[in-house]
């Protein structure tokens, strides 16, 4: 059995942690995107999940599992640094461009910065569920088809994990506010763009598996893995 490196383990978490905390941050803002209305974390979020797959795929589900809860909490930190900093008084000659003083410059701070707590928790809980979902399903599904077909393996448990995401956001952060095909058509627009991602993105994923697979020396299967999402 080939020793275990790990090498690029840190560099692959780092890039899942900072795509889920710039996410959260830049999702403030609403896109056109061919006609949809969605927010601009569609353009990079889905990337997290692409990232828990090659995690998973390489490094196994216990690993992955160790990622998304780190992934959670610098979240958590970056909400919080964000949330005091707004609580803090601003300088008396605080000002960003054309916020010329510092009530004005305050106010765009908490428009573009401040969260909402049902926001947050829908952001919280979507992400928890949506992850393991995902990286679960891969796990297993590599298990039931000896490795093969990774493509399908990647696409499928992205359809289980952003589908489980996008419901349990939409819903939670906006029922009683959007009316219920607002919110239906909302999720189904947010699936859909997820798992195109997924599937445009699938040529490159192949290529950083199969790459870490052999700088790694690793190809985890998942046969005896303790599936508790909080670890054996």
């Amino acid at each position: 059995m080939n020793e275990r490196r790990d090498r690029w383990f840190p560099f692959i978490t780092a890039l899942f942690v900072t795509t889920l905390i710039v996410s959260n941050i830049v999702a403030v803002k609403l896109i056109n995107l061919f006609g949809l209305f969605v927010p601009a974390a569609v353009i990079l979020f889905p990337l997290t999940y692409i990232f828990g797959d090659v995690l998973t795929e390489v490094y196994g589900f216990a690993r992955a599992r160790q990622v998304i809860w780190m992934g959670f909490f610098c979240n958590l930190v970056g909400v919080l640094a964000i949330w005091i900093a707004g609580l803090l008084p601003a300088a008396p000659f605080w000002t960003v461009g054309a916020f010329a003083s510092p009530e004005s410059a305050q106010s765009a701070y908490s428009a573009i910065l401040g969260f909402t707590p049902r926001l947050l928790a829908a952001s919280f809980i979507a992400y928890l569920v949506g992850e393991f979902l995902n990286s679960i399903a891969l796990a297993k599904l590599k298990v039931r088809t000896a490795g093969r077909h990774l493509w399908l393996r990647t696409i499928l448990s992205t359809v289980v994990g952003e589908g489980a995401d996008s419901l349990i956001f939409i819903v939670v952060a906006f029922a009683g506010i959007f009316p219920a095909n607002a919110i239906g058509q909302a999720i189904l627009s947010q699936w859909a763009i997820k798992v195109t991602y997924e599937i445009l993105a699938t040529p490159l994923t192949y290529l950083v598996v199969n790459a870490l697979k052999k700088a790694e020396g690793e190809d985890f299967f998942d046969r005896t893995t303790n599936f508790n999402l909080f670890g054996a």
